[in-house]
């Protein structure tokens, strides 16, 4: 599975995971380059079904004990968690900007598990996390942003979207019956009308970003077969299958759609950017770094805009 970051950069990352096997001791640096096959440059043309899902593995991780390099991942995640948890008591201390991270993906891709992973270090106080299910009618009644607007962090708190106004241009897009359900003028829903949405979506986050709200927006994408393999793990534990919908069906056989609707939100929302959650590699090389990575990304917007 491959997350996309949909925010731009503003610093650089050096980190060595340090482990041995045996009498060999042996680093390996997460450098630049690893970090920007994770992403999408602005104005790229995205063809998700030729961005590979997997991380390839530097060989000298390959080379590692397994049983070794969790433990060692596991101890270099505890300290990036630590290292969140303090910016974050600095970014509400600070109190002038709020961050907005942003979590979408089709069904099964890990949304809840990575928004778990991440936030398990910080002060739940300063977090809010928001599910966006389908509309209730009241929502139905107002503008498609609104309860996205209302949902917002305040200053000096981290709020996090599972899900987000992107839907609006993706599930709506795929599924435009929709549109019927929300009362709205009448005019044809064609080209016209989605770069419109488009437009409304980018001013709204100029919006954000001009009065103090950090966005970083990641979406994890995975294979169709990935995919399936996960629906059916649902199925077969008992601790899983609540979250098992026939949609999750329904929306597989819309497959070809839904990417093509994914590939249009890359080229026409600013800034869009890639990290990679593997599947089909072993977790502890290649899922559990990037978390890791993760952390770092979301906490290194902050540090700067605390100082002064």
């Amino acid at each position: 599975m491959l997350s996309l970051l949909l925010a731009p950069a503003t610093s650089r990352y050096h980190d060595d995971v340090r482990t041995a096997t045996e009498n060999q001791a042996i680093q390996v640096e997460i450098t630049d380059e690893m970090v920007d096959r994770f992403r999408v440059a602005p104005g790229t043309k995205v063809r998700l079904d030729r961005w590979d899902t997997k991380w390839n593995v530097p060989a000298s991780l390959e080379q590692l004990n397994k049983d070794e390099l969790k433990r060692q991942a596991d101890e270099f995640i505890k300290q990036r968690v630590q290292e969140l948890a303090e910016l974050q008591d600095v970014f509400w201390a600070d109190g002038r900007y709020s961050l907005l991270v942003i979590v979408q993906g089709s069904d099964a891709s890990g949304k809840d598990s990575i928004i778990k992973h991440v936030t398990s270090g910080m002060n739940p106080a300063g977090v809010t996390v928001i599910s966006f299910k389908e509309p209730s009618r009241e929502e139905l009644r107002h503008n498609y942003l609104w309860r996205y607007v209302r949902a917002l962090p305040e200053q000096g708190v981290i709020g996090i979207f599972n899900r987000s106004y992107y839907e609006e241009v993706c599930v709506v897009r795929v599924n435009p019956q929709l549109l019927r359900e929300r009362p709205m003028s009448e005019r044809p829903i064609d080209k016209t009308f989605w770069r419109d949405r488009f437009e409304d979506i980018n001013s709204f986050e100029r919006q954000m970003t001009r009065n103090g709200t950090i966005v970083l927006k990641f979406f994890l994408h995975l294979s169709k077969v990935e995919q399936k393999k996960r629906l059916l793990q649902r199925l077969e534990d008992p601790r899983k299958q609540w979250k098992f919908s026939a949609s999750d069906i329904a929306a597989r056989e819309q497959w070809d759609d839904y990417q093509s609707a994914y590939e249009a939100l890359f080229r026409n929302v600013y800034a869009s950017r890639p990290l990679v959650d593997n599947a089909g590699r072993p977790e502890v090389g290649a899922t559990q770094p990037r978390r890791a990575r993760d952390l770092e990304r979301v906490g290194a917007a902050q540090p700067a805009l605390s100082a002064g």
